[in-house]
């Protein structure tokens, strides 16, 4: 679907973004350490994937979305705090992002005024790719 297509979707690629999450490696990391779910997930990603059968599926594929749109800005972790990217679902379950404080601001530098997102999972790996997207005209 081209970005025109989409409403509120600006024109140009910046970037790019895939990841791929191991959904039991991350089970086991939450175990671990209960404190990392309030670290990495907002409150509302946490609600969502706390009322699903098996919830580290869909934590995993909110992982993997947090590091997808970090490749697609073209920074590293630690470029801003993974809990300010934040995966939201409409009614239809389709996955959108919404970015907070230092994500909003990375992103903002980096010339990012819109985001596309697909999610998808199975028991044991969970995948994102995230488009950025920026005013319409010429790249610079």
């Amino acid at each position: 679907m081209p970005a025109d297509a989409i409403p509120g979707a600006a024109g140009n690629v910046v970037g790019v973004g895939v990841d791929l999450c191991d959904v039991d490696r991350l089970r086991e990391a939450m175990r671990r350490t209960p404190s990392l779910r309030t670290r990495l997930f907002t409150a509302g990603e946490q609600a969502y994937c706390d009322q699903r059968r098996d919830p580290a599926e869909r934590y995993a594929a909110r992982f993997a979305a947090k590091e997808a749109v970090l490749k697609a800005m073209g920074v590293g972790l630690g470029a801003c705090a993974l809990r300010d990217i934040e995966v939201v679902s409409n009614e239809g379950g389709a996955p959108s992002l919404v970015l907070h404080a230092s994500a909003a601001k990375v992103a903002a530098e980096h010339g990012v005024t819109a985001w596309l997102v697909s999610l998808t999972h199975v028991s044991s790996l969970a995948q994102a790719t995230v488009l950025a997207l920026g005013p319409r005209g010429r790249p610079e």
